[in-house]
C-alpha cells in the first residue's frame, strides 16, 4: 500500500505531528551546522587537520560518556521534558559557537568547550527520543511512524545541507551556526508541548537501573552484535564525514560547496531509503538491516580512489538510502522487542556501543591523514565498514530473528492511532 494512504491516520495524531515538526526544524539547523563547524575550524589562521579532529572529538566524547546517564534519566522522567531541556542546551551551545566565530576571535579552546556542551545535549536527547515514538503511536504503526519521521527529517536535512554550502561561502560559517542555535529554540517549544507522562521510579539507584538495562541489552544477541558492528562502522563514517571528507573536498574539489553536494546527496538518498522502509515487509528485519550497511563504504572508497565529484555524490546517495533503510528497521525492531519501561536505557546502551570508537576515529583521522595521506585513510575507512558488516552476518541471532506476524503492516483504516498523548494502560502512571 502506498505511503500516501497511510499518512492521514498518523497526521491525526497531534503528538506525533508536533514531534515530527520539532525534529524537522532541529535537523534543518543541523544541516547548516554539519558543514559550518568543519569549515569554521579550517578557516582559522594556521588551522590544521589535527585541530579539526580535536574540536569534533570534543563533541563526541561527552555524548559517549553521558549517554548511559541520559538513558536512566529518560526512563524515570518525562521523555518529552528531557528532550526540551536538551534542545535548550543545544541552543546555548550553537549560539555560543556562532558568537565566537562571528566575533572574529575563535580560539580552539572556546570551540572545544562549546562542542562539549553540544555533546552533553545530544547525550540527553538521543535515548529520550528513541523512547517517545512508542508512547505516541500503537505498535502496529511503529514502522510507518519511524519511516515517515525519517522522511521528514531527512528532507529537512537535505534542505539544510543544500543551503549550508552557499551560506558558508557567502556570509560565513558563523551565521550558519547561529541558524542552528535558533532551530533548537523552536524544537524545544514543540517538544515541551507534548507533556508525556513521567516515568515511574524503577529502583532506588541509577546503578540498579543501569544493571537492569544491561540485562535487557545483553540478553538479545542480535542487539549487541549489531551494536559492536556499528561501533566500527560509525567510527569510520565519522572520520570520513567529520575530517577526511572535508579534507579531500578542499584538496580536490575546492571546499565547502563541493562537500555540501556530497553530504546533500547522502541526505537525498536517506529520504528515499526511509520512504521505502516505511512500507516494506521484511521477514528478517535485522538480517536485512545489516546487509544494507554495506553501501556505507561507497563514499570513502570513491573519495579515496580519486573518483569524480558526481560519482562520489552517487555513492553518497546509495549510502544514505541504505543506512536509513537500516535505521527504520533497527528502530522499529528495538521498539517492538524491548519492554517500553526499559526502552531508553537499552537505547542508551545502543548509543554508547555504537559511539564507543567515534571519538577515537575522529581524533586519529587528522593525524593519520597527515602521516599516511587522506586518500589512503579513506580506503581504510571503507574496508573497516565492509569487514565489520560481514562479521556481524556470522551471528545466528542476526540471521534468524523474524518479524512477528502481529507487527505486519496493516491498512491505515485498521490502525487506531492515538489522538492524545496518554500513557499505555500497562504503565499505570499519572500525566504531568
Amino acid at each position: 500500500m502506498p505511503v500516501a494512504e497511510r499518512v492521514p491516520s498518523l497526521l491525526r495524531n497531534g503528538g506525533f505531528v508536533r514531534l515530527t515538526l520539532a525534529r524537522i526544524i532541529s535537523v534543518l539547523g543541523n544541516g547548516f551546522a554539519r558543514i559550518a563547524l568543519a569549515f569554521a575550524v579550517l578557516s582559522l589562521p594556521g588551522a590544521s587537520p589535527g585541530e579539526l579532529s580535536l574540536v569534533v572529538a570534543c563533541q563526541a566524547v561527552p555524548q559517549l560518556v553521558l549517554v548511559l546517564v541520559g538513558g536512566v534519566i529518560a526512563d524515570r522522567v518525562s521523555r518529552s521534558g528531557l528532550m526540551a531541556v536538551s534542545d535548550l542546551l543545544g541552543a546555548l551551545s550553537y549560539g555560543g559557537l556562532a558568537a565566537v566565530v562571528l566575533g572574529g576571535h575563535a580560539p580552539v579552546a572556546a570551540l572545544c568547550a562549546l562542542a562539549v556542551t553540544a555533546g552533553i545535549a545530544s547525550a540527553l536527547f538521543g535515548p529520550a527520543m528513541d523512547g517517545v515514538v512508542p508512547q505516541l503511536v500503537p505498535a502496529e504503526a511503529l514502522q510507518r511512524a519511524n519511516g515517515l519521521l525519517r522522511v521528514g527529517t531527512n528532507t529537512s536535512l537535505l534542505l539544510g545541507l543544500a543551503l549550508s554550502g552557499v551560506t558558508v561561502a557567502w556570509v560565513g560559517a558563523g551565521w550558519a551556526l547561529a541558524l542552528n542555535g535558533l532551530s533548537f529554540v523552536f524544537s524545544a517549544a514543540l517538544t515541551s508541548s507534548l507533556r508525556l507522562s513521567r516515568r515511574p521510579r524503577q529502583s532506588a539507584s541509577g546503578w540498579a537501573d543501569l544493571r537492569e538495562g544491561w540485562r535487557e541489552f545483553a540478553s538479545r544477541q542480535w542487539l549487541w552484535v549489531v551494536v559492536v558492528q556499528f561501533s566500527l562502522v560509525v567510527a569510520a563514517m565519522n572520520a570520513n564525514a567529520g575530517v577526511l571528507g572535508p579534507l579531500a573536498a578542499r584538496a580536490r574539489f575546492g571546499g565547502a560547496r563541493a562537500w555540501s553536494l556530497v553530504v546533500a546527496a547522502q541526505a537525498l538518498g536517506s529520504v528515499a531509503g526511509a520512504g521505502i522502509a516505511a512500507r516494506a515487509r521484511v521477514g528478517r528485519p535485522i538480517l536485512a538491516a545489516v546487509l544494507f550497511t554495506l553501501p556505507a563504504a561507497l563514499p570513502p572508497v570513491l573519495l579515496g580512489a580519486g573518483a569524480p565529484l558526481w560519482t562520489v555524490a552517487g555513492g553518497a546517495f546509495a549510502a544514505g538510502a541504505s543506512l536509513d533503510f537500516f535505521g527504520v528497521l533497527w528502530s522499529t525492531t528495538i521498539q517492538r522487542e524491548v519492554p517500553e519501561e526499559a526502552l531508553s536505557r537499552v537505547s542508551s546502551y545502543d548509543w554508547f556501543g555504537s559511539l564507543a570508537l567515534a571519538p577515537l576515529g575522529l581524533a586519529l583521522a587528522g593525524p593519520a591523514a597527515d602521516a599516511f595521506g587522506t586518500d589512503r585513510m579513506l580506503v581504510v575507512c571503507a574496508a573497516l565498514i565492509v569487514v565489520a558488516t560481514l562479521a556481524a552476518l556470522l551471528s545466528p541471532g542476526v540471521r534468524s530473528l523474524r518479524a512477528s506476524d502481529a507487527y505486519e503492516p496493516v491498512p491505515a483504516s485498521d490502525v487506531s492511532v492515538r489522538d492524545q498523548e496518554v500513557p499505555r494502560p500497562s504503565e499505570g502512571v499519572e500525566r504531568e
